[in-house]
Formats: C-alpha cells, structure tokens, sequence
C-alpha cells in the first residue's frame, strides 16, 4: 500500500506544477508571504531547487512555485548571514546522472528573492550531503559523505570571496573508520561540519567513525591548510551509534548531537573548543534497529524546545523541552510525521507552524506549533513534492 502512495504522489507531481513557471522562472509574490526554498534529490522528477510563496497567517505553501532552479541533487542548502547568498551541495556520486560531487553558489535578489546562478566548483569527494559556513563567512566547510568505502567521506574547505564566488577546495582532511559496523562503517563517511559559535573551532561528525573530530580553525595563520587538530583531537561516541548533525545552544554553552544508527542525542557541555558529555536520550529504546535512523535537529527560536526527527519505521518528530541551566532534554511528545523518511523539517519564522521533508513519500507536510508549549498540533498542509530534502526560509520582502 505504501508504494502505491508513493506513486501516486509522484504521479500528481508535474499535474500541480504544471502550467508553472518552469525551470529558471520567475513570477512576483505577494509582499505578505514568506518564501520557503526547498532542495531535493532528483534522481526521479524533480528539476532541483524549488522557491515557493509561505503563508504564515495560515501554514499553506503555495504549489504554484514562484521559482525553479535546475540543479542535480541539490540535498542541502546553506544562507549567507545577510541572506544575499544560497550556497547548495550537488550530491552527486558514482551511478548517478553527474558522478561529480559539487557545490555551487547562487545570488539572491534583494527585492524579488531570485536565485541566479554565481559559482560552482568540484567538492573533490562524493555525495557531499552537508555544508555550513564559517562565522566571518570566508570559507564554506563541506561534508563529503561517500557511500562508496573507496574513497571515503571527507570534510572539504572552500573559499568563498565577498561576491558568492566559490573558489577551489584549499584542504581536504579524511578521518578513519570505527568499522564497528561493517555494511555503514567500513570508511569515513562525514555527515556534516559545524563551526563552533565563536568561529575557532570545527567540529566534524563522522557516521563512520563514531566520533566528532574537532579542529581549530585559523585561514590567516595558514590560508592553504586552515585547519588543524585541535586538542583534543576528538569527542568518542558509543561504538555503531554513527552521529549526524550537531546542533549549538544560542548562548554557545550547550550542543546537542543526532546519532542516526543509534537513533539518540546526544547533549553536551561546550568551552573552548570542548565537548563534554552531559546526558544521552534515546529517541527509540527498546525498538528494533529499523525504527532507529535519527535525522534531524532544530531548535525554537526562544531556545526552549528542541526538535528531532527519527525516520525508520517509526517516522516521528520528538519534542523535548531544554533546561536553560545545563542544556539537559525532557521529552514531552511524539507525533507521527505523516509521511516517510522525514531527512529534513524546519520552524517557520513565525514560530506558528512546522514544515516537514518527507523524502520518501514525496511530500511536505506542514503542522500547527503551540509557541508556549512547544507542542505540535493538527496538520494544515500535505503538498506534494518529489523527495524532498531540505527547508530555508526567507524573509519577507
């Protein structure tokens, strides 16, 4: 029955696009909406990166995109602080319709939100899933995850000039494998790199290797090699829990860390350039291995609640409300997702509604949030959308 849905998802998908804008169009939205950007995989009918009208008076995505930017595997997206600049991996591997993993960089236009096209340059690994930006917006960090074991994931350091231009990869730096598991962990395979909140330090989160490996960063000691390892050189994390993503506190007091084959997070004291261990929640205890695939992370904007995803079987998002002293978790609901493989969801900026990426049922499925509570309430929304992976938001005009 579910692959029924799923094609049937897929086969509404060019019906509601049709008759829009098509690839690289343009139309003007309304002063009142929010733009949402979405990235996908594109190995079945999605064109790329779609930019869509939000309202957040009443939680609808507008299907009609307002945009379409072809691009192949464009999985995650990273803004510029200033929001003038979209910088997108192409997770592109062996098999695939371009075996070349890239990133490319793209202008927004300040008046209209138009993606245009800036940069793009060779990530020098393959399917890069990841990438976040340096504090001072230099370098872009890019996380190679490589299915293959050969060569295995990396993190890649790329230049970024003050105009978006991306320049080529200055460093390159592989890590070895806990080989715990053997079919997931028999080389590197980096999910993602996040800079700490004062921009020193580098904190690397490797699947393969079980561990988060730290560097200090530093382009004006050394432009070509602005990383270096820092001390210590790594935080070790249970033995096949394979971490993900790694998310700050707003203070920079306090991490939390998404272990995807675990299916738990991690939370954790921050100073100076170390991760201390402070608690550890399961998101699926007692569960059998297919309920175990956590995902994603996100914190409210009032730094209150925190929200993760955990795919599997079980397809929930977990709420969890933060102590403001010490960053420790209090679970406080599960809600189904609606959906299959929720990779990626996000917090509009109201604070009112949350957006959902099931990439698996091809969907984004939008639901009510109470902002004193932290609760997820009533679905508002299920719109069609062909694997998607990853939401930005845009501010309003």
């Amino acid at each position: 029955m579910a692959a029924k849905t799923r094609m049937t998802m897929r086969n509404l998908w060019p019906l509601l696009m049709a008759g829009s804008i098509g690839a690289m169009g343009v139309q003007a939205a309304s002063a009142e909406d929010y733009q949402l950007l979405v990235g996908s995989y594109t190995a079945g009918q999605s064109q790329g990166i779609y930019r869509l009208a939000f309202d957040s008076a009443t939680g609808q995505i507008n299907a009609r995109p307002l945009q379409v930017v072809k691009s192949e595997n464009p999985s995650w997206l990273t803004l510029s602080k200033d929001q003038r600049h979209l910088f997108v991996v192409n997770e592109n591997g062996p098999g695939q319709a371009d075996p070349v993993g890239r990133v490319s960089s793209y202008a927004i236009d300040p008046k209209t939100h138009a993606l245009n096209l800036i940069s793009q340059v060779q990530s020098l690994g393959n399917e890069p899933t990841h990438s976040s930006l340096s504090v001072d917006g230099s370098h872009l960090f890019v996380s190679n995850y490589s299915v293959a074991e050969d060569p295995g994931g990396t993190v890649a350091v790329v230049p970024v000039a003050a105009d978006g231009q991306l320049k080529p990869v200055v460093q390159m730096s592989s890590h070895p494998a806990s080989r715990v598991n053997p079919e997931r962990q028999a080389s590197a395979h980096v999910h993602s790199t996040i800079p700490s909140p004062d921009g020193k330090y580098l904190f690397s989160n490797d699947l393969g290797a079980d561990k988060v490996f730290a560097y200090r960063f530093d382009p004006k000691a050394n432009p070509q090699l602005p990383l270096t390892p820092a001390n210590p050189a790594f935080v070790q994390l249970p033995p096949g829990s394979g971490p993900r993503h790694l998310l700050f506190s707003a203070d920079g007091k306090h991490a939390w860390l998404t272990m995807e084959m675990s299916a738990q997070v991690a939370v954790f004291d921050y100073h100076d350039g170390t991760l201390e261990q402070t608690q550890m929640v399961d998101l699926a205890a007692g569960q059998p291995v297919s309920d175990k695939a956590a995902a994603a992370l996100h914190a409210s904007a009032d730094g209150k609640f925190l929200y993760v995803s955990n795919r599997g079987t079980a397809n929930q998002l977990l709420v969890f409300a933060i102590d403001p002293l010490t960053g420790r978790l209090t679970e406080l609901q599960r809600r189904a997702v609606e959906g299959d493989h929720p990779r990626e969801f996000s917090l509009d900026p109201s604070g009112k509604f949350l957006l959902i990426a099931n990439q698996k049922s091809n969907q984004i499925v939008v639901v009510e949030r109470d902002a004193k509570s932290g609760l997820l309430g009533k679905t508002v929304q299920k719109l069609p959308m062909d694997a998607p992976s990853d939401l930005k938001f845009l501010p309003r005009q």
